[in-house]
């Protein structure tokens, strides 16, 4: 019966805990038993809520012998990211100058979660800052991939991955600002929505770079189905939201089961003209579009314009203060590995990264020169003109989508497949396919498609260090799963969610669709 609960969708278990077919009681037990039995390899926890966590599902179930019913989440066990607030627990974003500030406070998030009825089965793990796309740090260590236990599940939001993926929880709430719902989702094969900013409430999601407001966080949901990420979506209310939290407006959120798949136009692009993306990240996109087209979507060629000039002005806006802001957190504790390149590159003054780069240049490492030049300290003219690019892509994308009559856009998530743990300290572009809809505030959700067969194991002829990188992640890729991102525009969630369950109604048939929860554990 345990194992029975852990495999259902989150959907499945809201519509039994609605019939009265099973308990709240029941269902967070089981989920307690999943996490005793297979987190000491996954290590996806930071704090297990184990007795909190049986008493507000015993709550649940009386309220419901009383009538009370809260919504589809009422008694539903759920799991949160360490980085937003819960009160009584340090989000210490695995910094450890953070570990005493206790929040007060439940994030708005959180607030909202306990309001609906949810029960919270635990907090998850996250890259240190939540600045590289892996899930360790010094203070509560290394996540691994229930897929493979020797990959990363991805960052930040990859401990909310790994445990959903391994069935320790069924649906959960990340964080994303440079793909930290998305890059996870997809490496361990699950679904995940980074909204519209501010489509819900961001109250108490603590950022390590506390003033950077060029491109900002935004929370969302994570669960094994996109129709599970639709019942978050719709259990919890924007207008409940804008009331804690007046940056979100209290606009209520459509049923994707409104759209027709039909009526959709989809743009597809395999590639962002950096890293070039392996052959099982192509083949993916393929297959995503022909699913569309299998449920009468219309599908085209499109490559959005000024992705790759975005991707390095993303860079350049994170980086803007030098790496000061990060340093002063980090300050007397341990730094991760995968997080020192990038705070010494920060560092570096400006003549001497230019002669850096200009070195690069010569020596045919062209993505890594315009890397150099465009990381490190600026100023605020500097600053201001990045601001104003990033706004006119975005200007500029919603433009040539309309020309071209396109709702969705369909493309690639990540590079390569999951990395093998450590390798993102040199291999940070591998993630600008999703850090664009970060700079310019789409929503976009990542469903899983298929994974990795022996033949993409092998990419050909690598060119630069970056494409070496991606070899050597491909080589060691065989059946880990692959997926694609879908973007709408700003405010279009629906559409959104509506062609990634149309993607997964029909991927979801073939014998190569990474099916989780992982049972190899």
């Amino acid at each position: 019966m345990t194992s029975d609960l852990c495999s259902k969708s989150a959907t499945e278990l809201s519509r039994l805990l609605t019939a009265g077919e099973i308990s709240s009681e029941e269902v967070t037990k089981a989920h307690l038993e999943r996490i005793d039995a297979v987190d000491r390899k996954v290590r996806a926890f930071t704090a297990v809520l184990r007795f909190e966590a049986l008493a507000a599902a015993r709550r649940a179930d009386e309220e419901r012998r009383r009538g009370e019913v809260r919504g589809p989440l009422h008694g539903l066990p759920v799991t949160v990211k360490e980085s937003l607030d819960m009160a009584g627990f340090a989000s210490t974003l695995g910094a450890p100058s953070r570990s005493n500030l206790r929040a007060k406070e439940d994030a708005g998030i959180t607030q909202v979660l306990r309001e609906a009825g949810a029960v919270i089965l635990g907090r998850t793990n996250l890259s240190q800052l939540m600045l590289y796309n892996e899930a360790r740090n010094p203070i509560f260590g290394q996540t691994a991939n229930p897929w493979s236990l020797d990959h990363s599940p991805g960052g930040s939001s990859g401990g909310e991955s790994a445990a959903i993926a391994a069935g320790m929880s069924p649906l959960g709430i990340g964080t994303d600002i440079g793909g930290s719902i998305r890059v996870p989702a997809y490496s361990c094969g699950i679904a995940g929505l980074k909204p519209t900013l501010d489509r819900w409430t961001n109250k108490g999601s603590n950022t390590a770079l506390l003033g950077q407001e060029v491109i900002r966080s935004q929370l969302g949901p994570m669960a094994r189905s996109a129709q599970d990420l639709v019942l978050a979506m719709r259990a919890l209310d924007p207008v409940r939201m804008s009331a804690i939290d007046p940056r979100v407006p209290p606009l209520p959120f459509a049923d994707p089961a409104l759209i027709d798949p039909t009526s959709l136009r989809v743009g597809v692009f395999t590639d962002d003209g950096l890293i070039p993306s392996s052959s099982s990240v192509v083949r993916a996109v393929n297959e995503a579009a022909a699913a569309l087209r299998a449920r009468g979507a219309t599908v085209i060629d499109f490559t959005p314009p000024g992705m790759k000039e975005a991707a390095y002005d993303y860079f350049g806006a994170m980086s803007a203060d030098g790496g000061a802001t990060a340093q002063r957190v980090l300050a007397g504790g341990a730094v991760d590995p995968s997080l020192q390149p990038l705070l010494l590159l920060a560092r570096v003054p400006p003549a001497a990264r230019r002669a850096a780069a200009r070195l690069a240049e010569v020596a045919g490492e062209h993505r890594l020169a315009r890397f150099l030049a465009a990381v490190g300290e600026k100023t605020v003219a500097e600053m201001w003109a990045i601001t104003a690019r990033l706004r006119n892509v975005r200007t500029a994308i919603l433009a040539a989508m309309a020309e071209a009559k396109i709702d969705l856009l369909v493309g690639p998530v990540y590079a390569t497949a999951a990395i093998p743990h450590g390798v993102s300290k040199d291999f940070t572009m591998a993630g600008t396919p999703a850090m664009l809809w970060n700079a310019t505030q789409f929503p976009s959700g990542v469903v899983p498609v298929t994974r990795v067969t022996e033949a993409e194991t092998k990419r050909k002829s690598p060119g630069d260090r970056l494409e070496k990188r991606a070899a050597e992640v491909d080589a060691k890729s065989l059946g880990l799963p692959v997926g694609v991102q879908v973007i709408g525009r700003p405010w279009e969630e629906d559409r959104v969610l509506s062609a990634m369950i149309a993607i997964e109604s029909v991927v979801s048939k073939a014998p190569g669709f990474p099916r989780t929860p992982v049972r190899s554990l």
